[in-house]
C-alpha cells in the first residue's frame, strides 16, 4: 500500500486550478471570497488524498451560505464551486439551479412538498441556489408554508447530502435572523462565506472590464464624470454594486446612441463609435439625486 501521494499531481489533474483561474477572470476583487474558495478546494482535495491513503476521514459537508448585497458576485461564484465539486467528483453534473421562494413555497394544503421537491430533483447532481433565502421564513404567520419547504429541504440536505448541494444566499442580516429561525439549519450549513462590497475603484475596474469587452471605451472627461457617478450611486437606494454598474453602461450606449443619431448625414468614425463622453454620463438622472430606472413621481421604497 502506498504511504505517499503527490497533491500537485492530483490539483493539476482535476482541472481545478482552470476554475479558480477563470473566477480571478469572472471577478474583479473579492479577495477575501476567492482566498476562502481556494480553502474549501483545497480541503477537499487534501480529504480525498487521506481517503487514497486509508486515514480516517468523514464525508465532508459541502452545503454553503453566501451572504453579501446584490451584484457582489454570489451567483458567479455559485457556478464556479459547482464545476469545482464537479471535477473533484463531489457532484455528478455541476449544474445550477437558481431558486427564489416562489419556486419552493406553495399557497394552499399540499402545494409546497411537490414544489420543493421538483426544485430539489433538478437539482441533483448539482448546486441547488436558493437566492434571498430568508423570505422562506415569515414569523408570526401560521398560514406560510414556507417552514415546510424548509423541512423537506433540511430532510434532504442529509439523506441526499452526496447528491446536491445547497447554497442559501441573501443580505447578512436577513440571513442571520433566519437561521435563528430552526436550530437545525446552520448546523447543516459547513461553509459561510460573505462577500463584501467593492470599492470605489473596484467598480471603474468593472466598467472598464465590461465597456472592454463590448468595444466601448471612455475618454478622459467620461471617466472622471464615471468616477463621479460612482460616488453618487452608491449613496442612493438601490445600489447593486456590479448590477448597478452594469445597468449604467446600458443606459450610458444609449445616451451614447442618441447623440450619434442627432448627428444624422455626418460620416461617424471608428472612434466616434467606440467613445462614452461625458455628456452621456452627466445627463444620468443619479446627478439629481434620483435613482435611473425608478418612476420620479413614484416614492422610494426601502430595501426588505
Amino acid at each position: 500500500m502506498n504511504s505517499s501521494i503527490d497533491l500537485a499531481s492530483r490539483y493539476a489533474e482535476s482541472g481545478v486550478a482552470e476554475v479558480l483561474e477563470q473566477l480571478d477572470q469572472d471577478l474583479v476583487g473579492l479577495l477575501p471570497v476567492k482566498t476562502r474558495i481556494r480553502e474549501i478546494a483545497a480541503l477537499l482535495l487534501v480529504e480525498q488524498a487521506r481517503q487514497a491513503l486509508d486515514l480516517p476521514c468523514g464525508a465532508p459537508g459541502l452545503h454553503m451560505s453566501f451572504t453579501g448585497r446584490p451584484g457582489t458576485g454570489k451567483t458567479t461564484v455559485a457556478v464556479r464551486i459547482s464545476q469545482i465539486l464537479h471535477r473533484l467528483g463531489y457532484l455528478r453534473k455541476g449544474h445550477v439551479v437558481t431558486v427564489t421562494r416562489d419556486d419552493l413555497v406553495g399557497q394552499y394544503v399540499g402545494h409546497t412538498a411537490p414544489k420543493t421537491r421538483e426544485m430539489i430533483k433538478r437539482a441533483q447532481g448539482g448546486v441547488l441556489f436558493i437566492d434571498e433565502a430568508y423570505y422562506l421564513y415569515k414569523s408570526g404567520n401560521e398560514r406560510d408554508y414556507g417552514a415546510e419547504a424548509i423541512e423537506i429541504l433540511l430532510q434532504d440536505m442529509e439523506r441526499q447530502r452526496s447528491e446536491f448541494v445547497v447554497i442559501f444566499a441573501g443580505y447578512k442580516d436577513e440571513m442571520d435572523a433566519f437561521y435563528q429561525s430552526n436550530p437545525g439549519l446552520k448546523s447543516r450549513v459547513a461553509h459561510h462565506v460573505d462577500f463584501p462590497d467593492y470599492s470605489d475603484q473596484e467598480l471603474m475596474e468593472i466598467a472598464q472590464m465590461l465597456l472592454e469587452k463590448q468595444a466601448y471605451r471612455f475618454d478622459v472627461q467620461a471617466k472622471v464624470a464615471f468616477a463621479d457617478y460612482i460616488f453618487r450611486r452608491r449613496h442612493l437606494p438601490f445600489f447593486a454594486n456590479a448590477r448597478s454598474i452594469r445597468n449604467a453602461i446600458d443606459r450610458m450606449r444609449l445616451r451614447q446612441a442618441n447623440r450619434l443619431f442627432s448627428r444624422m448625414g455626418e460620416c461617424l468614425s471608428r472612434d466616434d463609435l467606440i467613445t462614452i463622453t461625458a455628456a452621456d454620463i452627466l445627463s444620468s438622472r443619479v446627478f439629481q439625486g434620483e435613482v435611473e430606472g425608478q418612476d420620479p413621481a413614484r416614492p422610494l421604497t426601502p430595501l426588505p
